[in-house]
């Protein structure tokens, strides 16, 4: 049984789990940010640690994210293990919210929000990942910052992808959203931003 974390709304419309990035868990101040606003707006969040980031934790010493496979099938657990009564969405940051879209055609989930999706690693923009959202048939909300090292709005916007996926940038945002003084913008803005296109999102499609 993988531990979960839950962010409890009052009078729930739907359950968000929401997976943390390869470098910092569910307790990391993004998450904690993210999944607390989610959650004033009438949405659950299940947040948890991937296996190899549980461990990590436990060893107090940074270990590199498994393979995708397994990521792939931790997810699958979190989702058999919870409580379904309520419609179900998923997501998370970067690598949580990649891993969350390859497990949404499959899973019982009516949706994915993708926190800073990583479209290639950066340096390295012609190492894609959006092979599976070419197909894609459920929605998906991508928030992606607009300097985005891991697939700027530039980059994006010249990607094939399936009409189901909804793309939403944030004012000069980086990896998380933060944006440079110059922009005018504030990471507490683009984060309250991200938030309520997530929970319009589920709205939508609850």
């Amino acid at each position: 049984m993988i531990k979960t974390f839950i962010n409890q709304a009052d009078n729930a419309i739907a359950t968000l789990v929401f997976a943390h990035g390869a470098g910092a868990g569910q307790h990391s101040e993004f998450m904690e940010r993210v999944a607390e606003g989610i959650s004033q707006h009438h949405i659950n969040v299940v947040r948890f640690n991937f296996a190899y980031m549980a461990l990590a934790e436990e060893l107090c010493k940074r270990r590199p994210p498994d393979r995708a496979d397994k990521l792939v099938a931790c997810y699958q657990t979190v989702l058999k293990e919870l409580d379904s009564s309520l419609p179900v969405f998923i997501g998370g940051k970067s690598m949580g919210g990649r891993i969350a879209s390859m497990v949404l055609e499959s899973s019982i989930a009516k949706g994915c929000i993708c926190m800073g999706y990583p479209f290639h690693p950066p340096t390295k923009p012609e190492k894609l990942r959006t092979e599976h959202l070419k197909q894609i048939g459920k929605p998906v909300l991508v928030l992606q910052g607009e300097r985005d090292t891991f697939g700027t709005k530039q980059e994006i916007e010249g990607y094939a992808m399936s009409h189901r996926v909804q793309l939403r940038y944030l004012t000069d945002g980086d990896h998380s959203f933060k944006p440079r003084v110059k922009s005018g913008m504030t990471l507490q803005q683009n984060l309250e931003i991200a938030i309520l296109e997530s929970v319009s999102f589920v709205n939508r499609n609850v």
